[in-house]
């Protein structure tokens, strides 16, 4: 280290800036320290040799959690571009020691827990330096001022620039620190003192002959002359807990500010390309944005790439910067490649400027056992971990398939969010399942947090089923969990939960929660068959849950019941046949009961009309109920002793629009006969009052549909035998009858049509 300078070489530094990594490489070079010390957790020390094994790859975090609560933890996370990553690869390639110097994990994160020291000053401004001396030079973006100043500016130069550039950013921060004190930052005054003690242990070992990376906004307060006593008096009774720490992958995505990371920047993307690229950087980034643009198809040649080049130089010209910045490239792209369309460049942006690099940490990490059979079933399963989201498709058929979907199944039932089932754009029968894959570096976390369930993937689903089965509170909890059971393969965890959902299921005698249930408890036997699960247990639990119901459907309809409770009861009757359709295969006699159920609801005047509307749709849909039996059913739901309300809500259960009712109506003139009679005679007052119903009931229906049946009633009411006499004479062209004078007009164009080699061009 050079003579001439006083004290540790201190490296105020911005976290992830590419020209302050330069710039400690080059100052590290020149000095040549006998240690380094890096901003950090003390508890990551034994962890930093791992930074030299050649699988570590940035970006990668230090994770930190409390060993009794995964949950709570925190990351240090560091790119390729990072000043401290860079400074802990030269000291590695120095032979020098390494080590952390911030307050400990085992503090913070027990503080996490706690009331911050500045509690009692909710409404104090936390200071943005950078902001402030951007402010101060002019700039309105404290980006592109940071850009001007030291990532435009060579101080990865010779080692005495670097060094001068360090001063310099120290003074200024030196001048914040006076003005401002802690700038609203209280928990800095406690680590800067930890900070201090570790400085004076460094002494005792190296002299004065070490260095200093961190925060430029904790470099005055380094520099400042305090005692060890007030030192220790920040510290003395601090909350601490046991921690844990390893490394685990990082994304460019999360470093982002838009990602909620605090030290985040807002284009990691394009710092890790100014970090990488030797010379020329505008050049090589306007390439990648061509190579980028022309796999979306997009006409992009090399004469764009040039033009993109010099209207970058000219406006970092005209604005007195040295060198293009990405507001100037990005510019340019949006200009020349994009023809001045937001739309690709979004996509620029997305992918270069922010981008979706996750990093590697080597198997010698540490981790819990559960991380270590994901990894291995993930390895032996070729499903990749990925920070760009991608969509997986399965064919549960196959056996390698199969196993992905329990893997990702059972990952969602521990809370390790990896994949979501989504909607398959092509085939949607059970053998299918479509997933969104997008790993993020907080599943680390969620990984030690199911690690206490069990230490493999298998064990820990199973045991947390099973705990969450006993200390579910509802049923519909329960025969979710059935379900999830039996998606991700828990054999072993089904009787505890079967246990659970038939205690619930007898304690339980609220029919809506019945009906509610059973779907589930159906499709759970569903995907049991595609998995080839035994779900024999479960049909039982299943057949005695529609039992149940069916003997308290109709009571429980037949109460008093507002409509917004009907409404609910008559989705739940939607759901009931639904899953009795499914059941039906495995108890035969299931069907019948059902329909009778249905029959009871439709007759029964007592029931809100539209449950006995949507009754007599389901009867007819399954052809239980004949087309005078409906016209009948219609006729005494639309007569005028009904109240006007009830009746438009039998038309809603009958035919509401999400149900195919338009196109019966079109097919059957006499139930159409029936509606139009009934709407006609509908009292003034009455018809305000259920005008709403009716246009939820038919604004539903296709544009197609709602055409038709208007022209209908416009021709004039439909004729049917039953209809006929109460509305009139059929519309032309709609009688039940043929009309010989009618079907003989086309017999000429049919022999034009037969006789001409090219069909319809001769017609």
């Amino acid at each position: 280290m050079s003579t001439a300078r006083q004290g540790p070489l201190l490296l105020g530094v911005r976290h992830h800036g590419p020209g302050s990594a330069r710039a400690v490489r080059s100052a590290l070079d020149a000095a040549r320290p006998a240690a380094v010390l890096i901003e950090g957790p003390p508890e990551g020390d034994a962890l930093l040799e791992l930074a030299a094994d050649p699988g570590m790859r940035p970006p990668v975090a230090l994770l930190a959690h409390a060993a009794d609560d995964p949950g709570r933890a925190a990351f240090w996370p560091l790119a390729d571009f990072s000043p401290e990553w860079v400074a802990i690869r030269w000291a590695q390639q120095a032979g020098v020691p390494v080590r952390f110097m911030d307050l400990p994990a085992a503090h913070s994160l027990a503080a996490a827990v706690e009331p911050e020291a500045d509690s009692a000053e909710p409404d104090a401004v936390r200071l943005d330096p950078l902001a402030v001396l951007a402010e101060t030079a002019g700039y309105d973006d404290p980006e592109r001022w940071w850009e001007d100043v030291v990532e435009h500016r060579g101080t990865g130069g010779a080692g005495e620039e670097a060094l001068g550039a360090f001063e310099a950013l120290g003074e200024a921060m030196g001048a914040l620190r006076e003005t401002y004190g802690d700038g609203g930052h209280r928990r800095d005054l406690v680590r800067e003192a930890y900070m201090r003690q570790r400085m004076r242990a460094a002494r005792r070992e190296f002299g004065d002959g070490y260095a200093v990376v961190c925060g430029a906004w904790h470099v005055p307060a380094l520099r400042a002359k305090t005692t060890v006593a007030a030192d220790k008096a920040l510290l003395t009774g601090l909350a601490k807990v046991k921690v844990e720490t390893t490394w685990v992958p990082w994304t460019h995505r999360r470093l982002a500010r838009a990602g909620g990371y605090g030290a985040g920047i807002t284009s990691p993307g394009w710092y890790a390309h100014l970090f990488s690229a030797p010379d020329r950087p505008v050049e090589r980034w306007l390439t990648k944005v061509a190579g980028l643009l022309r796999e979306e198809d997009r006409q992009v040649s090399s004469a764009h790439v040039i033009e993109a080049v010099r209207l970058a130089q000219t406006l970092a010209a005209m604005r007195g910067r040295p060198l293009p910045g990405l507001t100037e490239t990005l510019e340019a792209v949006r200009a020349v490649m994009c023809d001045g369309s937001d739309v690709p460049l979004a996509l620029v942006e997305d992918r270069l400027v922010v981008g979706d690099v996750l990093g590697e940490v080597p198997d010698a990490a540490p981790v819990v056992p559960l991380q270590r059979d994901l990894t291995r079933q993930q390895r032996s399963l070729r499903l990749k971990a990925e920070a760009q989201e991608r969509e997986l498709e399965l064919d549960l058929r196959k056996d390698s398939d199969a196993a992905k979907s329990l893997l990702l199944h059972r990952l969602r039932l521990l809370g390790i969010g990896w994949g979501t089932p989504t909607a398959s754009r092509g085939s949607t029968g059970t053998f299918r399942e479509t997933w969104r894959l997008r790993w993020e570096p907080e599943l680390s976390v969620r990984v030690a947090e199911a690690g206490i369930w069990g230490t493999t993937v298998l064990a820990a689903a199973t045991a947390k089923a099973e705990a969450d089965a006993a200390g579910a509170g509802e049923l519909g909890e329960v025969t979710a969990l059935a379900e999830r059971c039996l998606l991700a393969g828990l054999s072993e965890a089904l009787p505890a939960v079967l246990r659970a959902l038939a205690d619930r299921a007898a304690l339980d005698t609220d029919v809506a929660r019945l009906a509610k249930a059973l779907p589930a408890l159906a499709r759970s036997l569903r995907y049991g068959d595609v998995r080839g699960t035994d779900a024999t247990a479960l049909g039982a639990v299943a057949a005695g849950l529609a039992e149940r119901i069916c003997v308290a459907l109709p009571p429980a309809c037949a109460a008093g019941l507002d409509a917004d409770a009907a409404a609910e009861l008559r989705g739940h009757v939607d759901g009931v046949h639904t899953a009795v359709g499914l059941l039906a295969d495995t108890d035969d006699g299931l069907r019948e009961r059902w329909s009778a159920v249905l029959r009871t609801l439709a007759a029964r005047d007592t029931v809100p009309g539209v449950i006995r509307g949507r009754a007599a749709r389901l009867l007819l849909d399954d052809g239980r109920l004949e087309a005078e039996e409906t016209a009948r059913l219609m006729g005494l739901a639309l007569s005028p002793a009904a109240p006007p309300a009830d009746a438009a809500g039998w038309i809603e259960g009958f035919a509401g629009g999400s149900s195919g009712g338009g196109t019966l109506l079109v097919h059957d003139e006499r139930l159409l006969g029936l509606i139009d009679s009934w709407l006609t005679g509908v009292p003034e007052r009455a018809f305000t009052d259920v005008l709403p119903l009716l246009r939820r009931t038919f604004g539903a229906y296709e544009p197609g549909v709602k055409r038709t049946l208007g022209e209908l009633v416009r021709r004039g009411p439909a004729a049917s035998a039953g209809a006929a006499r109460a509305t009139g004479p059929a519309p032309e062209g709609f009688a039940p009858d043929l009309d010989p004078e009618r079907a003989d007009a086309v017999t000429e164009l049919v022999r034009m049509l037969l006789a001409s080699p090219d069909g319809v061009a001769a017609a």
